[in-house]
């Protein structure tokens, strides 16, 4: 039974690549157990991230939930690999090449991660975009989430070159002067596609408002790369550089909240002045009856070569062009209707001529 025991004890303390029986033991009870937890942890912890992240609306948890989704067995056992490893003497080389390899993974997995980030706000901005009752063009937002991804993998790219030793200062140089070289190409290109940038993050307009570029006016319908497409009045579409449209005056009409109008009307000279006070008092209660319009202000304005002249000035609550014309066109045939009634007639160019004998 003794020398039973002395030649376990024996056996345990054999050396096989600088390690005892005794440490590949404990390795492989450490990459066990080390597997056993890391099941745990993605059956208990992963599950009620997923659970959590259902019931609620922050982004965060949706994104965490979604990575450890992820984190399939071979990264388990890598882990649990790692870990197991560390307990052993290893010679330099393959503990170099252990260490490349987590290096690795945290490259690949970190730039995961902000994949997934930035394709959490592509679909909130998608979802954001063509949810309204206008629909609009999402093509820069998938434009913006490929070069935020290709920016990434370049960057994890040059990062892993330079941990393995590679020089990638001559790399970026020459990168650099190929970068310089392709701007000045395409010069006229790039000022159009950095433009729809100022645009997308400015905001100065966006897909269905109604502007005004100079004299051309009409309801934008798409905002690309290079240009952007306006629907005019008259029904064609005008296309415009964006490069143009950063660097003229636009008047937004969508972004108005209410309208100052102001008009004029004019009756003839023999009305009495009794019944130029009540015109005024007339266009006063014609606003009352009208919802969309606050009366601010009517004045008799002056005297016209052929007229007396009235001065209306009210606010359209409302940014329609529609409900102008409407609210204008109502208030017009009131004020013909009460001032028919008053027995008042309204202005015309005429010329009296006087004749001497």
């Amino acid at each position: 039974m003794s020398e039973l025991i002395s030649n376990m004890q024996n056996g345990i303390m054999d050396v096989y690549l600088n390690n005892t029986t005794n440490d590949f033991i404990a390795a492989a009870s450490v990459f066990i157990l080390t597997i056993i937890f890391i099941k745990g942890f993605e059956l208990i912890i992963v599950r009620n991230v997923r659970i959590f992240a259902s019931k609620t609306t922050f982004i965060f948890d949706d994104i965490l939930a979604d990575y450890l989704d992820s984190l399939h067995w071979p990264f388990y056992v890598f882990i649990s690999l790692y870990t197991s490893l560390k307990y052993l003497y290893l010679n330099s080389f393959l503990d170099s090449a252990l260490n490349k390899m987590l290096f690795l993974y945290v490259i690949y997995y970190s730039v995961r991660i902000l994949s997934t980030i930035v394709d959490y706000v592509t679909k909130k901005e998608v979802r954001k975009r063509t949810s309204g009752e206008v629909k609009k063009s999402t093509s820069l937002v998938f434009i913006l989430n490929k070069m935020a991804k290709v920016a990434f993998f370049s960057l994890a790219f040059l990062v892993i070159l330079s941990n393995m030793g590679f020089n990638i200062s001559s790399l970026l140089a020459g990168v650099g002067i190929s970068g310089i070289a392709i701007a000045f190409a395409l010069q006229k290109i790039l000022e159009d596609v950095f433009s729809s940038f100022t645009i997308y993050f400015d905001k100065p307009f966006e897909e269905g408002d109604f502007i005004i570029i100079g004299t051309d006016m009409g309801i934008v319908e798409h905002i690309g790369i290079k240009s952007t497409r306006i629907r005019t009045l008259q029904g064609q579409e005008l296309i415009v550089s964006n490069k143009e449209l950063t660097s003229v005056r636009i008047n937004n009409y969508k972004r108005m909240q209410r309208r100052r109008i102001v008009f004029s009307f004019g009756v003839e000279y023999k009305t009495s002045v009794k019944k130029l006070e009540q015109i005024k008092e007339i266009v006063k209660k014609i606003f009352k009856e009208i919802d969309l319009a606050d009366l601010d202000r009517v004045h008799f304005k002056a005297f016209g070569d052929s007229s007396l002249l009235y001065e209306v000035v009210y606010y359209l609550n409302s940014p329609e062009y529609n409900d102008y014309m409407d609210t204008q066109e109502d208030i017009n045939l009131k004020l013909k209707e009460k001032l028919e009634k008053l027995k008042v007639n309204f202005a015309y160019p005429t010329q009296t001529v006087y004749l001497k004998k």
